[in-house]
């Protein structure tokens, strides 16, 4: 089995891809019953196996694929005698629901058949084979759009592959409209002590229906969304030697060192200095990856 994962930031854009993967099942291999907070599509390469969900059994083959909801549970399991050989890619985002909507998914028809001159199955090996690709160089924001423009191509062929009907995106959904200008709040206010019911205000929403929305669309409230945003940021701060503990805190909107550093260590684990030990001995081991051998 070959799986890559990518990112922490779950909900930043209209389609985020956490994870991809590609295995040839042995007869029997099952996973399973589980949940996923994500969405995880499998597209089969060849041979046959079984998807259970909402107490339904799908019989699937070569060309098939299935897609697993967030917070439902599944169960599939490879064939005895034909074992099915799949690739699959995990991803979430604001938009996500809608786009496999437009590609003809919904909870009670999680299946795609692929039509002939389809690229599905093209644009899923690419995907993972870029993701190995970039698994063994140093991370770059270029790689996570390279990836998540893979991910595009792969959604806008299901697109292509859906039933003649005309499925109509929802841009104009006010809802989402909300949901868009709350994340566009944080991202370019999360370094001033800003905080749900000033988000909400700014909006000319309640603080309870802003969570709803946050909620029913992210799986995630506000306030945890936003604590989640100023501490990954943090991590990209820690990561210059110039700035102190408290110089991270007052960048990601916290004028108490001491009340950032215990969210942090909440939230990571680990205390902001150990986190930033930790980085610079990663640092050090990659360098010593990339240095020539010596004979």
């Amino acid at each position: 089995m070959r799986d890559f994962y990518f990112t922490n930031e779950q909900f930043t854009t209209d389609l985020n891809i956490y994870h991809c993967g590609i295995e040839p099942c042995k007869p029997g291999h099952a996973y399973g019953p589980a949940v996923r907070d994500h969405y995880l599509f499998h597209y089969i390469l060849d041979g046959k196996g079984s998807f259970f969900v909402d107490n339904q059994h799908y019989k699937l083959q070569r060309g098939q694929g299935f897609l697993i909801y967030p917070e439902i549970i599944t169960y599939y399991e490879a064939d005895h005698s034909n074992p099915w050989h799949y690739v699959w890619v995990g991803f979430n985002g604001l938009k996500a629901e809608t786009y496999l909507e437009a590609a003809g998914f919904s909870r009670a028809n999680p299946i795609l058949t692929k039509r002939t001159g389809n690229k599905i199955d093209h644009y899923l090996l690419t995907l993972v084979q870029t993701a190995e690709e970039y698994s063994h160089t140093r991370y770059h924001y270029s790689k996570t759009l390279h990836l998540q423009g893979l991910l595009y191509m792969t959604i806008a062929e299901m697109v292509a592959n859906a039933e003649a009907r005309q499925t109509v995106l929802a841009n104009g959904d006010i809802q989402d409209v909300y949901v868009r200008k709350a994340l566009e709040l944080i991202r370019t206010n999360y370094s001033r002590p800003i905080n749900v019911k000033m988000i909400a205000a700014s909006l000319g929403l309640s603080r309870s229906y802003l969570t709803f929305l946050f909620k029913e669309r992210l799986k995630i409230g506000p306030q945890a969304y936003l604590i989640q945003f100023r501490i990954e940021r943090a991590c990209d701060f820690l990561r210059n030697p110039l700035l102190s503990i408290g110089d991270v805190a007052r960048s990601v909107g916290y004028q108490d060192p001491l009340a950032f550093s215990k969210i942090f260590k909440k939230v990571k684990g680990v205390s902001p200095s150990q986190y930033r030990q930790n980085l610079v001995r990663t640092e050090k081991e990659k360098e010593k990856s990339y240095l020539p051998a010596q004979d």
